[in-house]
């Protein structure tokens, strides 16, 4: 149903700092988002006063990760970048980040 498309480095940078459970299990959640219509929002949020912005939520454990994304062209989920929450708020320098690496993709899809 949808395809995944990693821009840059951010997200594999965060990625390959991951145990293989953690791994595993965000590759798990990407696998939801891909094959179901309807994601729930316990993986998938929209991140509120944000452009399209949306976070990826993954738990293993007792610990929380998040991966923003956004969708271009319907079902084509961008992968942006991703970080351990370690406070109840997400942090505003991760979504600053993930709104400048967004802002870059559509400048670079300008280009071609």
């Amino acid at each position: 149903m949808r395809s995944t498309y990693v821009y840059g480095n951010e997200f594999w940078d965060f990625y390959y700092e991951q145990k293989s459970e953690v791994q595993d299990k965000i590759d798990w959640v990407i696998g939801l988002i891909r094959s179901l219509r309807m994601v729930p929002e316990k993986f998938l949020k929209h991140l509120e006063g944000t452009d399209g912005l949306y976070e990826i939520r993954i738990k293993v454990g007792s610990d929380v990760y998040r991966v923003f994304c956004f969708f271009n062209e319907g079902n084509l989920v961008i992968l942006l970048n991703g970080f351990q929450k370690k406070t109840d708020k997400t942090l505003k320098n991760e979504i600053d980040k993930a709104e400048r690496l967004k802002k870059k993709y559509y400048e670079d899809q300008s280009r071609k």
